[in-house]
């Protein structure tokens, strides 16, 4: 039996998921190929990069689908659960479950029409077999959702991390955007910082001509104003002009307006912003593959646009 596509694998990976316990991607793949007794060969079958096995893609697509429409959900550190309502489908003893079938749940629709209607919007779904887009719109839309799964794998893992690590992770990705000069000189300051409300300070630029002041929060919930302002507070205490604030969660829209209309200068950066910088900035991921597009060199051939 041949590698099932990812639609397919949906039900195998949420049954898998019923006896309530955590699982990793990795068991959700043998399970598979163990349902569908995939050969040697298939298990071993690469994506066109060389760098994934086919079957592994497939079943974390499914994986993610369940996740976007409630049924399973991801619990830290990779791994992940059924919920109540993965179980209430379950007893339903579906015969499958499709895009067709999480249609009827309204996270998974709310999930598609971002999808859809997003500036950067990406594919509906990996390996289309149809499409009515160019070549280089699909490969697009699919960079940029594979870049957005990659940011919430990015934000799983942070928030399943200790605070002390991700104010490390905050400083390691502002040296690395070129902020502080060296990490020794910027983790000295952070060692510097105090308790005020100050998490960490590091250089705006190679000669500290002037310094920025950091707080780092790992939240779940909305930062509000309240918060932001007590930070613009520290910056006072220390007659400081410029300050960082990063979360992973996000800001009110009160506290955004609030650093609109101050004097001091406060970036707000919140969990979405952070996983691009991230990637952007090559922190905290590796590349696994590059794609370089060309096309016809027409000045070579003499012809004009």
């Amino acid at each position: 039996m041949p590698i099932p596509d990812f639609q397919s694998a949906m039900l195998p990976v949420l049954r898998l998921t019923q006896d309530g316990k955590d699982h990793t991607l990795g068991e959700a793949v043998e399970a598979i190929a163990v349902e569908f007794k995939a050969t040697e060969a298939e298990r071993n079958e690469l994506l066109p990069s060389g760098r994934q096995r086919r079957i592994h893609n497939r079943v974390g697509w499914a994986k993610t689908y369940l996740q976007k429409a409630g049924l399973v959900e991801a619990n830290g550190r990779g791994r992940f659960r059924i919920t109540p309502r993965g179980k209430q489908v379950l007893q339903g003893k579906p015969t499958r479950i499709d895009m067709k079938f999480l249609e009827q749940f309204p996270e998974y629709n709310a999930f598609a029409a971002l999808k859809h209607d997003a500036p950067d919007a990406p594919s509906s779904a990996p390996e289309l077999s149809v499409s009515n887009e160019t070549p280089e719109e699909v490969l697009d839309e699919s960079y940029q959702e594979l870049r957005r799964r990659l940011a919430e794998e990015l934000l799983e893992r942070i928030k399943a991390c200790d605070p002390r690590f991700f104010e490390k992770l905050v400083v390691d990705l502002l040296v690395t955007m070129g902020y502080g000069g060296s990490r020794k000189d910027a983790g000295q300051a952070v060692g510097q910082s105090g308790d005020e409300g100050i998490d960490g300070i590091i250089k705006e630029d190679r000669l500290g001509l002037d310094v920025v002041y950091i707080q780092a929060k790992r939240w779940n919930n909305t930062v509000g104003r309240p918060v932001v302002q007590a930070f613009a507070g520290s910056l006072e205490g220390q007659r400081a002009r410029k300050g960082v604030l990063i979360t992973t969660s996000d800001f009110s829209r009160e506290a955004r307006d609030y650093v609109k209309h101050i004097e001091k200068k406060i970036v707000l950066i919140d969990g979405g912003e952070l996983a691009k910088l991230m990637i952007d900035s090559g922190v905290g991921v590796t590349e696994v593959a590059t794609y370089t597009v060309k096309k016809l060199d027409l000045d070579y051939f003499g012809d004009e646009e």
